[in-house]
């Protein structure tokens, strides 16, 4: 549906309903999101449109989690498609940033997640239309469906929303001085109702999930042979020329988690186990560890007449050779910190 902005930086809700919160069962029910997320979904989806998402003002309050909780949370919210920041292109030429909630989860969403959060900036880039509705501009320039739905109530006008509780939220705050609305619509303005799928493209697509589901779970086997079979070797190996193991229980399980951390990472069998040996110990604490690493692969001089190099994680875990690691399934880059955080207003004028 299109989302019926009170400022160019408010939120964009995707309801199907809309006269009182409404999240749907299937929402409800997904065991990927934690009773804390519901909580904040419904919370956000229950301000007005003119709010503003910011994590130190949703901490603040009796009964509030920490601003780390609040960020954590917004970020399972946009993995799974309720939740998402954009950097918006009016039709007048400026740029400014926003957020999208959706009382169910969005498919497509999900998807731009996937793309964009592994980008420099992970605000989602969308593009106003003459009609008021966004599209999405992907990386190579061709732009997409933003995922808001033709809602069947969103011809009628919707009611007032309610006003805020003193001291709740952020609904108070104004928008930018310096901001203007953009021009609404004309009211017989026509809208394309995208096509729905047929059975046939429905089909297919689900085939696609399926045999992506299916190559992330072959990829993730991989990876965990490859890990035993170093951690195995290993084990055996420091056994035989240091003694037996003496530690904590679970000290295999741990070393063998740390070499398919570096596995993850770029680096080869071959090197986790030279790094191995060179830490010289059945578990290396974390810092022995990357440093073994650092030397195996030249990163780290291990003598020199001043001392030893200076310990550096980024070049410890940066790229091995010429070219960069491709990313393993399951792994993503990480989002800015600030994502929820993004200073909200004017960015660029034309």
């Amino acid at each position: 549906m299109t989302s019926r902005l009170a400022s160019p930086t408010a939120v964009r809700h995707n309801r199907r309903r809309p006269y009182y919160v409404h999240v749907e069962s299937t929402t409800v029910r997904n065991t990927r999101l934690s009773y804390r997320a519901l909580g904040l979904l419904t919370y956000l989806l229950d301000q007005k449109e003119g709010w503003q998402v910011r994590s130190d003002q949703l901490s603040k309050g009796e009964g509030r989690e920490g601003r780390e909780a609040i960020r954590t949370t917004l970020r399972l919210l946009a993995a799974e498609g309720h939740y998402r920041l954009e950097r918006r292109r009016l039709r007048n030429g400026k740029v400014v940033m926003g957020t999208a909630v959706s009382e169910y989860p969005v498919e497509q969403w999900i998807k731009d997640h996937e793309i964009f959060s592994t980008q420099k900036d992970p605000a989602v880039p969308v593009v106003e239309q003459e009609d008021g509705t966004f599209f999405v501009e992907y990386p190579d320039g061709t732009l997409g469906s933003d995922g808001f739905e033709i809602d069947p109530y969103d011809d009628a006008e919707p009611p007032a929303d309610p006003e805020p509780e003193p001291g709740k939220g952020l609904a108070e705050e104004e928008p930018p001085a310096e901001e203007q609305q953009p021009a609404t619509p004309p009211k017989n303005a026509t809208r394309t109702r995208r096509p729905r799928r047929t059975p046939a493209q429905k089909a297919a697509d689900d085939a696609k999930k399926e045999a992506a589901a299916n190559q992330k779970a072959e990829e993730k086997a991989a990876l965990d042979a490859a890990a035993e079979e170093v951690a195995k070797w290993w084990w055996d190996d420091a056994e035989k020329h240091l003694g037996p193991f003496v530690g904590k229980t679970n000290g295999y399980v741990a070393m063998r988690g740390m070499v398919k951390k570096a596995l993850e990472k770029g680096y080869t069998k071959r090197q986790c186990a030279d790094a191995l040996r060179h830490a010289r110990k059945h578990l290396p604490s974390a810092q022995q560890w990357q440093n073994a690493l650092g030397v195996i692969t030249n990163r780290i001089v291990p003598n020199q007449s001043n001392g030893r190099a200076p310990y550096s994680d980024s070049a410890t875990w940066g790229y091995q050779g010429d070219d960069p690691p491709s990313t393993p399934v399951g792994t993503t880059s990480t989002p800015a910190d600030d994502l929820d955080d993004a200073t909200f207003g004017v960015l660029a004028r034309p």
